[in-house]
């Protein structure tokens, strides 16, 4: 009995062990197959400066950089917002006035001054402002244009908007013009999924795109003037396209609902 039952445990092991043979042989098939069709990806970083710091001349940590008086009563408002002792959760607002004060983007001197106005180590502040792609680790332009090509955007155009962006502003993704008034890059999910396709530029949406917008937004700002933010379509935010569907009668007052016999 215990011979067979020895052989039974033999026989059963070495089926187990043809089968995950057999599994793994169709798992690297499967993976030869998949390598070797065209796969959709999305675009990649714009080079390794957004994650790894290399010193220039107008980036080092021997630059100057302090707070203005004005910024610096912001940053006594944002820190009164937490409790004492826990200065660093001020970290990502004062950050984003740093960057404003620096036009637009976050010098590593700008970081160490952050870092000393919450008392937080160096590092705590670097591992901030490389997660958040909000924070620019490189100069731009006067105008940054980020442009959404996300699942909304790119049904709606967004990469069309992308590619004419590129050819009328003479730059690839990343890219600043030479005059610096514009930086050009394609960005994920900016959050106006409804009225795709959008881009950002510098703190406004501009949405709704046609290429025709594109360009006379462009162009406003070539001029020096400010083109009116949001839908461009003429809808008012993310109303329906055709107008009111719904809640197109005035609201009642606030007291309709209230006896007027003065019981209770």
């Amino acid at each position: 009995l215990l011979l067979l039952l020895l052989c039974l445990r033999m026989s059963m092991s070495l089926f187990v062990l043809k089968a995950l043979r057999r599994c793994s042989g169709r798992a690297q098939s499967a993976s030869i197959a998949f390598a070797s069709r065209a796969v959709s990806t999305s675009t990649s970083m714009c080079g390794p400066h957004l994650f790894v710091h290399r010193d220039s001349e107008e980036n080092n940590a021997a630059t100057k950089f302090e707070f203005s008086d004005a910024n610096l009563k912001r940053i006594d408002g944002i820190i009164s917002n937490f409790p004492t002792h826990h200065k660093a959760a001020a970290c990502i607002p004062v950050l984003d006035l740093a960057q404003r004060q620096s036009n637009g983007w976050l010098p590593i001197a700008a970081m160490n001054e952050v870092a000393r106005v919450l008392d937080m180590p160096k590092m705590r502040v670097y591992e901030v402002a490389t997660f958040y792609t909000m924070f620019n680790r490189e100069p731009v332009g006067k105008y940054h244009v980020q442009v959404c090509t996300t699942t909304p955007c790119m049904t709606r155009g967004g990469h069309n908007v992308f590619t004419h962006l590129k050819e009328k502003l003479g730059v690839s993704n990343g890219g600043t013009t030479d005059d610096n008034m514009f930086t050009l890059l394609e960005v994920e999910c900016l959050g106006a999924c409804a009225n795709a396709p959008m881009i950002q530029i510098n703190d406004e949406f501009y949405e709704d795109l046609t290429i025709a917008d594109v360009d006379n937004i462009i162009d406003t700002l070539k001029a020096g003037k400010i083109p009116a933010p949001g839908p461009q379509s003429g809808r008012s935010t993310s109303e329906p396209h055709g107008g009111l569907t719904s809640l197109k009668e005035a609201p009642p007052a606030p007291d309709h609902l209230f006896r007027t016999d003065g019981k209770l």
